[in-house]
């Protein structure tokens, strides 16, 4: 009988639509060797007992898959401390990776992990306790784990400058030394004063280089750490071996390895404090949510904390203020300034039923507000989200870098060794061989190419939430700038998505009267843009709705119901003649020609007359369909309007090209085949019908105030609804594309040439290490300078009437 202890794993099951699935699920588990499973129908988990290691949790994941259900993927958002190079991001990605059912990517500049694991493979609290062997430490993020970082980090900012300011005062005086060597004059001060004052910024100011260089080694990999706690100790111990054997013509190196170590902790000073630069944006936005809301408790207003409020609280937003929480209005009107959501400054103007969401400003009145949104769940929580989510992705251009990043190391360590041992061999002084070696080490720099994708993408999607435009991840940044085709939904894309009843054409016999109410009654309960059109205009002529029933609706097409015992239809022309409706094609081509929308009502299969919908151009539709164009892209308008609608908006606009009477569910498809055609094809929609094609593009963009499935779906998401944004994504995203390459090629031409240098006995160790230190932060100031990027200045607003 074996020994092992039985091991029990818990995961989620999707697809389960009753007990019986619960139970045909168990049954499977149950027959594989050595499990006892329970399946809970209600929880929607299974809990699986391996109680003697025949059976491994992947086959227990692979029989529930097989069974027909599904075991969701889950991610977790993790936040790393220890990390000193690129090297130790590869080095966590490689530990996590490597554990079943997980995938990883590291962001050595965020000092996040993004982690996708399956459920009964691997947990939060197997991912933290990899990382912890690794030598790192780990945390899941949250708002209590952003503000223990925070402080952490305040900490480690203070730790560095105390460690730096002893490390200078130390080295100060060896630099006379060194300026006396340059001069001619050799031991200006004493050796063992030298060695006196070393010896603390040896082991004490760079003592974190040596315990990250063990702890890197321990796992079996190499970082910069290692270069510099290579580099300065062979210089420091040779130093104290001539020392100690009172060699008085070998020269001693204590002011050399003082000194990059000094130079070296300055340039992590100077990296810590441009790295915590391109995290501004976030740190920016979550700063605007306040922290006290004015809550109503029994008529009365009480301040209470925000973390503290319920969906349904009620509570009140005065002139000059942040709303603390989304909600609904209940009383009040004012203007909002929704800035920090969409970017545009213009202020909107709220009323009753109204939509507010947290930290955004309200101006002048005073709002009565119900909480619609806590917690994780608010429009800022979700952006935060989606802008950390960009921040710790990849770009598929970083792939390079990773590669090296992965041997650098031991690359180098390769070519100090070979440097010492031919240098020695072709010229006989192993002293100045020694120093070579020394200046190959300290002048390789892994974090400047680590730094050069992650620093870049990270300021230019903070830049881009600043203004509205959220990137869901690296590889949208990327692809955003290759885009050379665009196809466009027309109807709250092209045009504003707020139709108008334009036109009523009741046939002889049937008053307009009639017909509203017809059509009132078919079409008061749907969400769509033209039944909410029509609503309002009935509403409006105070329409009393007829007495439906039997209601069936055919997206993209049309309704059938029963009123007053007859067969009622509502819907496009082709579904009425599909019903066998005759109608008269003029009055319908009259409209169509005119680019409205044309609907007809029918009851007991005979015509009762046509309505006509107008749906207005945004303002920058043709400016910007032309702008695109100028850029070398291809727009495609797709619709499900008639040919006719399609051909007078897209000569209005001017596209290249239309796809009409496509049914939203076909959307996709046609997406795919443009694929198949064009190659990289992009997606511009609302967001909220167009989500299958959004999905199904290279690179979806949706328009409009961020709708939930718009920020769950679309890879771009442009807050404000303005066409004209478009181009600033595309704009945004060549400017941060291009500081990735700037920065690719300082840091690939500052080793290719620099470890040469060395090599050949032409740079001084210091002077390497000097070049070292300032490598990384030449990159990071470089992408700072994507702070300057501002979206194109638009002469449109965004009003609210």
């Amino acid at each position: 009988m074996s020994s092992q202890h039985p091991r029990v794993i818990s995961f989620p099951i999707t697809g389960m639509s009753c007990a019986a699935c619960a139970s045909r699920i168990e049954r499977v588990l149950n027959r594989l060797p050595g499990t006892v499973a329970n399946v809970n129908f209600a929880t929607e988990k299974a809990q699986v007992e391996l109680t003697d290691g025949r059976t491994q949790p992947g086959a227990v994941i692979a029989a529930v898959r097989k069974s027909g259900y599904e075991v969701a993927p889950e991610q977790v958002e993790l936040a790393l401390a220890g990390m000193s190079c690129a090297a130790c991001a590869g080095r966590i990605e490689k530990v996590l990776n490597a554990l079943e059912g997980v995938s990883a990517t590291v962001n050595f500049a965020a000092e996040r992990a993004h982690v996708e694991y399956q459920p009964g493979l691997a947990d939060v609290d197997s991912l933290l306790a990899r990382i912890e062997k690794a030598g790192f430490s780990a945390s899941v993020v949250d708002e209590a784990a952003r503000e223990a970082a925070k402080r952490r980090k305040q900490e480690e900012w203070r730790g560095m400058r105390w460690q730096f300011g002893l490390a200078a005062l130390f080295t100060l005086p060896l630099m006379a030394e060194m300026i006396g060597m340059f001069m001619g004059y050799h031991e200006v001060i004493p050796r063992w004063l030298q060695w006196a004052l070393a010896t603390p910024v040896q082991f004490w100011c760079g003592r974190h280089f040596y315990r990250n260089a063990w702890n890197a080694l321990r796992g079996g990999s190499a970082n910069m750490d290692v270069l510099v706690a290579l580099g300065t100790s062979v210089a420091y111990l040779y130093s104290a071996v001539v020392v100690l054997s009172g060699d008085h013509h070998g020269h001693v190196y204590f002011e050399a390895s003082a000194a990059i170590i000094t130079l070296v902790l300055l340039g992590k000073l100077l990296e810590a404090r441009a790295k915590a630069k391109t995290g501004a944006a976030i740190e920016g936005l979550l700063g605007l949510q306040p922290q006290v809301a004015h809550v109503e408790v029994d008529g009365q207003l009480q301040d209470r904390a925000v973390a503290s409020l319920r969906v349904g609280d009620v509570f009140v937003v005065r002139p000059g203020e942040s709303i603390p929480l989304d909600g609904v209005v209940l009383e009040g009107v004012s203007e909002i300034n929704e800035s920090m959501l969409t970017g545009e400054s213009v202020p909107v103007l709220k009323g009753e039923g109204d939509k507010v969401f947290a930290a955004t400003l309200n101006h002048n009145g005073a709002l009565r507000v119900q909480a619609s949104g806590v917690g994780s769940d608010t429009a800022l929580a979700r952006i935060v989200r989606l802008v950390e989510q960009a921040q710790g992705s990849k770009a598929s251009v970083q792939r390079l870098a990773d590669k090296v990043s992965a041997v650098f190391v031991p690359v180098v360590v390769a070519i100090s060794v070979s440097t010492l041992l031919l240098g020695w061999w072709l010229t006989g002084q192993f002293t100045l061989s020694l120093v070579s070696a020394v200046a190959v080490l300290v002048i390789a720099c892994p974090c400047a190419l680590g730094l050069a994708t992650p620093t870049a993408i990270m300021v230019g999607t903070g830049q881009g939430a600043r203004n509205g435009i959220l990137f869901r991840n690296a590889d949208a940044l990327e692809r955003a700038q290759q885009l050379r085709t665009l196809v466009v939904d027309k109807t709250g894309t092209l045009t504003e998505g707020r139709p108008s009843v334009s036109d009523l054409l009741p046939v002889a016999g049937v008053s307009q009267a009639r017909l509203l109410a017809l059509a009132l009654g078919l079409e008061r309960d749907s969400e769509h843009p033209l039944a909410r059109a029509l609503v309002e205009h009935a509403n409006s002529l105070s329409v009393e709705a007829v007495a439906v029933s039997d209601f069936q609706a055919q997206p993209g097409r049309g309704l059938s119901a029963t009123v007053e015992g007859q067969t009622a239809l509502l819907g496009s022309p082709r579904f009425l003649a599909e019903e066998g409706v005759a109608f008269d094609q003029a009055h319908m081509e009259a409209l169509e020609n005119s680019g409205k929308t044309a609907i007809g009502i029918a009851m007991g299969g005979t015509l009762q007359g046509y309505i006509g919908f107008a749906d207005r151009l945004r303002a920058d539709a043709a400016s910007t369909v032309a702008a695109l164009q100028a850029r070398g892209v291809r727009v495609i308008m797709l619709t499900g309007d008639s040919p006719r609608v399609a051909a007078v908006v897209a000569a209005q606009v001017r596209v290249d090209d239309f796809i009409a009477g496509v049914l939203p569910q076909h959307k996709a498809e046609e997406v795919e085949r443009l694929k198949s055609r064009d190659g990289l094809v992009g997606m511009l929609g609302d967001g909220i019908n167009d989500a299958p094609a959004l999905a199904a593009a290279d690179i979806g963009f949706a328009i409009g105030a961020g709708s939930d499935i718009a920020l769950d779906t679309a890879d771009v998401v442009l807050m404000r609804s303005q066409l004209a944004s478009l181009l600033d994504a595309i704009d945004l995203s060549r400017a941060t594309l291009g500081k990735v390459r700037q920065n690719l090629f300082f840091a690939f031409i500052y080793n290719v040439l620099g470890i040469p240098l060395a090599a050949f006995g032409l740079l001084n160790p210091v002077v390497a290490g000097a070049a070292m230190a300032l490598s990384s932060v030449s990159v990071l100031s470089n992408s700072l300078l994507l702070r300057k990027w501002k979206p194109a200045i638009r002469s449109l607003s965004t009003h609210k009437r």
